[in-house]
This record gives structure tokens, C-alpha cells and sequence, in this order.
């Protein structure tokens, strides 16, 4: 393996690399473990809804994408139950399904051959919600001990390598909405320094009046009650987002050892880069179109490989119009389709672009762009090919495009395993 050169956001990362996709766990709104989310985006299927893990009548914003009838104890021994917050419990799931799809057990690895690498945006809201009502009314000697940690933004990265002995490199990424991404990136970078095996991605959960008012707060949240038109973007009546909980797990393996063991990749980890954009009043341009660029060249991928894209979707007029603009820069006007499953899920914060790559990695699977719903009339003016409903593809390579609040931007490049190697040995 190639080893990476210096790296920082904006850089390009160089390399043979050698990272591969074969296990996916998802807990989303709409869809509870893989196949069952996949159906589910496929069939258009809205896991929006109003809240109802809290009374949310005196907030301002109402709707929420919930992971609805999820029962712990169904999933995880009850010593975990006391000491985890609603985010670890799901992150933990998706972990137990994301290494069951990659036929992998952690028992069998050598030690620290292993490392976990999540993404996070805030850690366990609702469980320090818990604990400081309890400081206010009771008195510091009825706060929880696991407190301490539980409310961590690393705390998920931690509970799953703890569950299942991984004592390799291990980390987590707070970058918002596009820490998805950099987790996944740190996770290769991992890979190519010779570490087998990295479980990445990122699940979060906020959804809680201390996390609620938090999110409100940033002014970008919709306000509409009804779930079918409260987010749209690309839409000329776009009004904002609706946050939603989850995410996705990912297996990320070493391509080679992944081959000693007989596993079938899902997708190869082709292509990464990150920028920051300047500050919105500063008048200099955003940098979205030139992380794309930079992820495509670190693929070795031209525009025109491109057969999707999972854009960002903020949902916010001139957040769309930037995003609209950086992808006709690229690919031209209509010049490839663009996909925001996301619209069925509301934003997951750092689960939203580890379950845009899941997504991808099926998409590539089974050859098949799943559509953005509830767009019924694209903003014309953003002269985007916007699929609107599940159509049939020959994909071999797709672009995840995240950004987060605050001016994190990152694109990351899947190949079909069988593209990837055809285009290795061309090389």
C-alpha cells in the first residue's frame, strides 16, 4: 500500500489506497436495518412525521425524521441500557448490523488489527438533558455517573470499540453534516497505514427540547406541518430542512485482506476531499465546486464518470442555488442526475452522509438512482436533472456531496467494484 501524503481540508489525498465498502448497517426514519431502508427509499417511502419522543406544540418547528418503535432492549444487553443515550444505543445497532452484513466477527481478528472512526455532531443530548434536570431539581449526588461520558460527542466511537474489542486506531470527526464523509476519509487513511479493518460512519440523535432548540435556533429549520411538502429542496417553494435521527455503520476493509477472507465488496472508497468556506459576509466565493474537483482527480475520475450525485440538499434557497451552481460548473447544466434520498429521512446531522454513502454503495449494487420525493416542482432556475422517482442506471460511479453549518464542505467518490477494477488495470 501507497502510503498518504501530508493532509488538511482542501488537500488532496494521494496514494494507491485500497479501501473498500462490504458491510452496511442503517437505523433511519424510514427504514430499520439495510434491505428494509433500501426498499423503503425506493418506494419513496417518508419517515417524516410529527415529534413525538417530546410535546413539541410550543416549538416553532414540528417535524421531525424519528427512528420510530425502536426498542433497546430488543438489541442490547441491559447493562448497556443505564450507562448509553438514545444516539449510542442506535449507533450500536448499526455497528452489530453493519459487521453481520460484512460476515466479519472482531473475535477473530488479531489484536488492534481493528479501529472504529465516527462522525458526530453533538453527542448524547437527550441523556444530558436527563442528567442536568436532575442537578436542578435533586442535587448533584442524584447525577449519573456515566454522565461523564455519556454526553460525549466521542462516545459512540468509544461504546462500539468497547463492545466488540477493537483496539486499533480510533477516532471521531465533528463536522456536521459532512462529518459522514471525513470520518470515512480518516478511516481510509487508516487503511492505507495498514490497519485490515475500520468501522466508520456516523448516527446521531438530538431529538429532545435541549437538542430541539438547539437545532431551531440556526434559523435554517422548516416550519411547516404537513411532512409531504415541509422539506423541498431544489424546490421553488424550498423553506428550510427538517432534522431527522440515524445513519449508517460502515465496514470498511483493506481490499486485499478483504479478499483473503472472501468478502464481497460493496464499493471502493475511491475518491475524498474537504474545504471550508469562508465566511458568508466575507464576499469571497464558497469552495463546494472545488472539494467535487479534488475528489474526482483523488478518484482518477472525470466528470463524465460520474452517474449520480447525492447532493447535500439543504433546503434552503440560497444554500440550494450555491450547491446547484458548484454541480453545472462541473458536470454542466442537467449534466448528470442528482439524488436527495434524504428528503424521506429530514437531515441526520453526522448520520446524514455516512447514510448518503450507504445509499450510494446500493445504488451501485443493484443499478438503480433512488429519487428525492416530495419535489414535485423543481426550481427551474437551478437546472439540475433531479430524479423524482427510482430510475434504472448502469452506475459505476457515484459523488456524495455533504456540507456542515458552519462552512464544512467534503465530496467523496464510490466505484463498482468491478469499475474500480477495470479501471486498475487500464492503469
Amino acid at each position: 500500500m501507497t502510503a498518504p501524503t501530508t493532509e488538511g481540508r482542501g488537500t488532496v489525498i494521494t496514494g494507491g489506497g485500497g479501501a473498500v465498502i462490504t458491510g452496511i448497517g442503517v437505523v433511519a426514519p424510514n427504514g430499520f436495518g439495510t434491505e428494509d431502508y433500501w426498499r423503503a427509499t425506493l418506494d419513496g417511502r417518508n419517515g417524516i412525521g410529527r415529534i413525538t419522543r417530546f410535546d413539541p406544540e410550543r416549538y416553532p418547528a414540528r417535524l421531525a425524521g424519528e427512528v420510530r418503535g425502536f426498542e433497546p432492549r430488543r438489541h442490547l444487553p441491559s447493562r448497556l441500557l443505564p450507562q448509553t443515550d438514545h444516539m449510542t444505543r442506535l449507533a450500536l445497532v448499526a455497528a452489530d448490523l453493519a459487521l453481520t452484513d460484512a460476515g466479519l466477527d472482531p473475535a477473530a481478528l488479531p489484536a488492534y488489527a481493528a479501529g472504529v472512526v465516527t462522525a458526530s455532531a453533538s453527542g448524547g443530548f437527550e441523556f444530558g438533558q436527563r442528567e442536568l434536570e436532575k442537578l436542578w431539581s435533586l442535587g448533584g449526588e442524584h447525577v449519573s455517573a456515566y454522565q461523564s461520558f455519556a454526553w460525549f460527542y466521542a462516545v459512540n466511537t468509544g461504546q462500539i470499540s468497547i463492545r466488540h474489542g477493537l483496539r486499533g486506531p480510533s477516532g471521531v470527526l465533528v463536522t456536521e453534516q459532512a462529518g459522514g464523509l471525513d470520518a470515512l476519509a480518516q478511516a481510509r487513511r487508516h487503511i492505507r497505514k495498514g490497519i485490515p479493518v475500520v468501522l466508520s460512519g456516523g448516527v446521531d440523535s438530538a431529538l429532545c427540547p435541549w437538542g430541539w432548540i438547539a437545532q431551531v435556533a440556526n434559523g435554517r429549520v422548516a416550519t411547516g406541518e404537513d411532512p409531504a411538502t415541509a422539506f423541498r429542496p431544489f424546490h421553488r417553494d424550498a423553506a428550510g430542512y427538517v432534522p431527522g435521527e440515524g445513519g449508517a455503520i460502515l465496514v470498511v476493509e483493506d481490499a486485499a485482506a478483504a479478499a483473503t477472507r472472501g468478502a464481497a465488496p460493496l464499493a471502493v472508497v475511491a475518491g475524498y476531499a474537504a474545504t471550508f468556506d469562508p465566511p458568508q459576509d466575507s464576499g469571497r466565493p464558497g469552495t463546494l465546486r472545488r472539494a467535487i474537483e479534488i475528489a474526482l482527480a483523488d478518484a482518477g475520475a472525470a466528470a463524465a464518470d460520474v452517474g449520480v450525485v447525492f447532493a447535500d440538499a439543504a433546503g434552503v434557497p440560497a444554500l440550494d442555488r450555491a450547491e446547484a451552481d458548484a454541480l453545472a460548473a462541473v458536470f454542466g447544466p442537467r449534466g448528470t442526475p442528482v439524488t436527495a434520498p434524504k428528503t424521506m429521512t429530514g437531515r441526520l446531522a453526522s448520520g446524514g452522509a455516512a447514510l448518503d454513502v450507504a445509499t450510494a454503495a446500493l445504488a451501485l449494487r443493484d443499478g438503480v438512482i433512488p429519487p428525492t420525493v416530495n419535489v414535485d416542482a423543481p426550481a427551474l432556475a437551478h437546472d439540475l436533472d433531479l430524479v423524482t422517482s427510482a430510475r434504472p442506471a448502469r452506475l459505476r460511479t457515484a459523488l456524495v456531496v455533504a456540507r456542515g453549518y458552519g462552512g464544512f464542505n467534503a465530496a467523496v467518490v464510490l466505484h463498482h467494484p468491478t469499475a474500480a477494477h477495470r479501471q486498475g488495470a487500464a492503469a
